[in-house]
């Protein structure tokens, strides 16, 4: 699997994403400047509920902005078999006999991508996966604990 291709794919969906939550924050805010949303009396909240929405899909904005920086900005190294996990790793891992591929990146965890017939699911380090999968290596065995359960995951493959 190309990495730099990987990545490149997860660039063009961050910019779509980006796109589409630029449209929804400057279509709310053409709504909550509109004079159809100025107040009649002291109850109505119509244009205050507005601006409060433009606001938060304008930090949403901002937050898939830094994202796609960071994307962008990103130092993506090749990782040997010898290697210790750390950003840009692409990791398979095993967990209740299912495998699955993690991208380690510095934000956007969460996301899902589709690649190469494959799903592969962006963690960052803050994540409890990311932060135990910093620094350790093929055939290493890490517990993350969610809630009462306790669920092992194995490291088949770090490229």
């Amino acid at each position: 699997m190309n990495k730099n291709t990987l990545i490149q794919k997860l660039i063009e969906v961050t910019k779509a994403n980006l796109q589409a939550a630029y449209d929804a924050a400057q279509s709310t805010y053409d709504i909550a400047t509109n004079e159809e949303s100025k107040a009649e009396n002291k109850y109505d909240t119509r244009g205050l509920e507005a601006s409060y929405l433009a606001g938060a899909q304008a930090e949403r904005v901002a937050d898939i902005k830094a994202t796609l920086a960071s994307y962008e900005n990103l130092n993506i190294r090749t990782f040997s078999e010898e290697s210790k996990i750390a950003l840009a790793a692409l990791v398979e891992i095993c967990s209740n006999g299912k495998n699955s591929l993690v991208l380690l990146m510095p934000k956007g965890g969460g996301q899902n991508i589709e690649f190469e017939n494959q799903q592969i699911q962006v963690i960052t380090p803050i994540s409890p996966l990311g932060k135990n999968l910093i620094g350790k290596e093929i055939g290493d065995v890490i517990q993350i604990s969610a809630g009462d359960k306790i669920r092992d995951y194995e490291i088949l493959k770090i490229s």
